[in-house]
């Protein structure tokens, strides 16, 4: 057994950390210090990927910020992540969904689970 795998089965899984999977939107507090000070800044947008598991699990989030796309890769167990809401839930076939990248528009759109 690895020393990741023993960290992993000592350590408790985060609280603040809702069920969310790939294509919801979320929005993800994050802490950031900057100088001697700190704060959360809220990230929002829609989860494209889930990678790993256990304490190593992270996800990747991709929203557009004034016409560019932007993605995140947040790891879940981390300190600086400090809550995880979903805001929407999307219906999706796939696991990841990296062809977003290439789309615009409506086109990029993830459909809501009613």
């Amino acid at each position: 057994m690895n020393t990741l795998q023993k960290i992993s089965r000592e350590t408790v899984a985060k609280k603040g950390l809702d069920k969310f999977a790939v294509g919801d939107t979320v929005r993800a507090e994050v802490l950031i210090v900057e100088g001697g000070k700190e704060r959360l800044q809220s990230i929002t947008g829609t989860v494209i990927a889930r990678n790993g598991s256990g304490i190593a699990e992270s996800l990747t989030i991709r929203r557009i910020s004034y016409g560019q796309g932007v993605e995140h890769v947040l790891p879940l167990q981390s300190p600086r992540v400090a809550k995880i809401s979903v805001t929407r839930r999307g219906r999706v076939r796939r696991s990841k969904l990296y062809y977003i990248r290439r789309q615009q528009g409506k086109a990029a759109r993830v459909k809501e689970l009613r």
